[in-house]
């Protein structure tokens, strides 16, 4: 009986995939292959003032050149702006949602009324400002409404990380949807597109783990089904950061499709095997499956 997995790459086309994203990659398909499920690849360039035009096509090639090949064809998350607004808008016909006018400076003014300034990330705790309206001003942007219940115990479980709790209230505060310029965000863009694929698994970086409870708060106002996570390893820039595109990260070179392979697995933790790098690469993707079968403890077919 064919497995009902289905697990997803997703990359944004800001630039060329690098010795990190490729690991995010790598690992996805490896729980899709052992899974004997499906593999799809998304491109998120729904922030399109951060896309680059011709780079979804160079991403494509990139994964293609090491041997991960979708089961279908991609989707872009430029073509579903029609979609993410008919689940905003059930969000606001549910008073799940709500426009504001805020800027970050009247934002950091706010939390310093309030003798605090509290941050997430890169990202100020939103203090709830236009919860009632937005003061007589146009609201220019959308959030989501989490001073309810469902928001102060989001509890979830991942399968290399394990339990994980957040209270989304006071960690994050109301988060936007949908952003001043008309762009839609992540969070909303990657839950919506996760239920319409039918993703049963997402498979990701270990840095990407802190959005997990965002999304199954948004999953739960939509009534959407929850996939199960897996959070891997991080690949490291010389300063101890997260290697990135923003820290100089070099473009992946594919020239040599095996090493490529072999240094991702060994980012995932995954035993090298002697001669795996003179190996054809579909020998190689072969020994990483069994190696991720072993890791993960899943069933031989």
């Amino acid at each position: 009986m064919k497995s009902s997995y289905c697990g997803r790459f997703a990359p944004s086309p800001t630039g060329p995939l690098h010795a990190g994203s490729i690991v995010a990659a790598l690992a996805s398909w490896l729980d899709a292959r052992a899974h004997g499920g499906k593999w799809l690849v998304r491109i998120e360039d729904v922030d399109a003032p951060r896309c680059v035009g011709s780079m979804s096509e160079l991403i494509l090639t990139q994964l293609a050149a090491v041997g991960l090949v979708p089961d279908e064809a991609p989707v872009y998350q430029s073509r579903r702006s029609a979609i993410y607004q008919d689940a905003l808008t059930r969000l606001i016909d549910a008073d799940r949602a709500y426009p504001c006018r805020c800027s970050r400076k009247e934002i950091e003014l706010a939390l310093a009324q309030q003798g605090q300034v509290r941050v997430h990330g890169a990202e100020l705790v939103y203090p709830g400002t236009c919860r009632e309206g937005p003061q007589g001003r146009a609201g220019t942007a959308w959030r989501l409404r989490t001073n309810l219940s469902d928001a102060r115990a989001v509890v979830w479980q991942d399968r290399r990380l394990g339990s994980h709790f957040q209270n989304v209230e006071q960690a994050v505060g109301d988060f936007v949807l949908k952003r001043a310029d008309g762009c839609f965000t992540y969070q909303l863009a990657a839950v919506v597109d996760d239920a319409a694929q039918g993703i049963t698994d997402v498979v990701r970086g270990e840095d990407l783990a802190d959005n997990s409870a965002r999304q199954i708060l948004l999953q739960r106002a939509l009534n959407l089904p929850a996939p199960r996570y897996l959070h891997t390893p991080l690949v490291l820039a010389q300063n101890g950061e997260k290697l990135s595109k923003q820290n100089g990260a070099q473009a992946l070179d594919t020239s040599h499709p095996v090493a490529v392979l072999a240094d991702a697995a060994a980012a995932l933790g995954l035993a090298e095997s002697s001669g795996l790098r003179s190996s054809p690469l579909h020998e190689a993707l072969a020994h990483c499956e069994t190696q991720w079968r072993e890791l993960y403890n899943l069933p031989r077919d």
